[in-house]
């Protein structure tokens, strides 16, 4: 007996997948059971663990990806051609295979000519980019397409994520962080988890990834994606605001355009954690503004209200840099991506070093707090220093 065109199409993808030729599988014409499904497609993609089969399952809405040894994948994707799919595209470095069963026999037709050779891709970081642009994770959070190129309205959030994964890599190599066990991170108001699953990315299982946001929706979403992505065991989301997060344990605190206090709320909890490693991003600095007395040199300067907005924000984030000094960190303010993609551009890195400011420091601190008649700031509250 003849085989079926689906047992040869088959063949055919077994034979490309063993030989590691396989390109790409594209099923399509979906049965309609389910009238958001479009599309699949599965490729070939390098992790951490080893080479594995990336199924994207394209909706109307959204999409879901998992990933599956060879194995297991070649035994997913029989039962669904033919049946659940009535089209199958299959793409190999030496050739092509389409197979179309509606309306009648399946009709399998095969070209040989060469298509464009393609090497597996890889989630594991890239030489050019800290996160690799093929990432699954971008595809799931909706920053790159299935075939890892940026989508136009989120270029800035691609290159913001790369700027980070560059920063962080740099500030792990001057840090003294643990080696003998996983380090745990804590992501304060993750958000959608951008920068989140960035960190568990670059870090695999070396850490644990904790993202903390007060929206319960997001909350969701960025756990089921870790569990889709296979990352929820180094990975976890949970509902809750910075100041009354736990997190005793952290080695590394990060928060990145926590509004107003939220940052001090944040950057306290490092410090009580005896994080080594802390990295804010502030905005929204307003709780400095309405006490700003100008100095006299300043007073001419600071009647229009956009230098006093400015100046407030210097104020507040300079407080906030030399109090982590005083409290044992070695501090770095840097720009963490430019002007021209977020104007929250503001960047402070703390490296812990156990050596705590003296009174000399403290002095310096309430100089630079009084020349300006700020009298209170929520940091420095927390950390129980006095100002005046």
């Amino acid at each position: 007996m003849n085989p079926s065109g689906c047992d040869q199409f088959m063949k055919l993808l077994q034979k490309a997948v063993a030989e590691g030729s396989l390109v790409k599988l594209t099923l399509g014409k979906p049965d309609g059971r389910d009238p958001t499904l479009k599309n699949l497609f599965v490729r070939p993609v390098m992790l951490k663990t080893g080479p594995r089969l990336a199924f994207v399952w394209r909706y109307a809405t959204r999409d879901v990806t998992k990933n599956y040894d060879s194995e297991e994948a070649l035994r997913l994707i029989g039962p669904l051609v033919g049946a659940d799919f009535l089209d199958a595209h299959l793409f190999t470095t030496s050739g092509s295979a389409q197979l179309e069963t509606g309306g009648g026999a399946p009709r399998l037709r095969v070209v040989k000519a060469a298509v464009s050779s393609t090497k597996p891709s890889t989630n594991d970081r890239a030489k050019v980019h800290p996160v690799e642009s093929s990432a699954l994770w971008l595809v799931a959070l909706g920053v790159t397409d299935s075939g890892g190129r940026p989508k136009a309205a989120m270029a800035d959030k691609f290159r913001q994520i790369q700027k980070f994964g560059e920063i962080l890599e740099s500030l792990l190599k001057q840090s003294k962080l643990p080696s003998d066990r996983p380090l745990h991170i804590y992501d304060m108001g993750c958000g959608k988890g951008y920068l989140t699953f960035a960190a568990s990315d670059l870090l695999g299982k070396r850490a644990v990834v904790h993202g903390v946001e007060a929206r319960a929706d997001l909350v969701n979403f960025c756990n089921t994606t870790a569990a889709e992505q296979g990352m929820s065991d180094r990975l976890i989301f949970t509902e809750g605001s910075i100041a009354q997060t736990e997190a005793g344990n952290a080695d590394i605190l990060i928060a990145l355009h926590a509004c107003d206090t939220a940052t001090d709320d944040a950057l306290f909890k490092g410090v009580t954690a005896g994080a080594g490693l802390i990295v804010v991003a502030p905005c929204c600095q307003k709780e400095v503004r309405p006490q700003i007395v100008a100095p006299p040199v300043l007073h001419s300067a600071l009647r229009h209200g956009i230098f006093v907005e400015r100046q407030s924000e210097f104020v507040t984030d300079a407080l906030r840099a030399q109090l982590l000094e005083w409290a044992g960190y070695s501090v770095k303010v840097m720009e963490f991506i430019s002007t021209e993609h977020t104007a929250k551009n503001t960047m402070i890195a703390a490296v812990k070093t156990n050596k705590r400011g003296d009174e000399s420091v403290a002095r310096s601190i309430r100089e630079f707090a009084a020349f300006y008649g700020v009298k209170t700031q929520a940091l420095a509250g927390h950390l129980g220093f006095h100002l005046q």
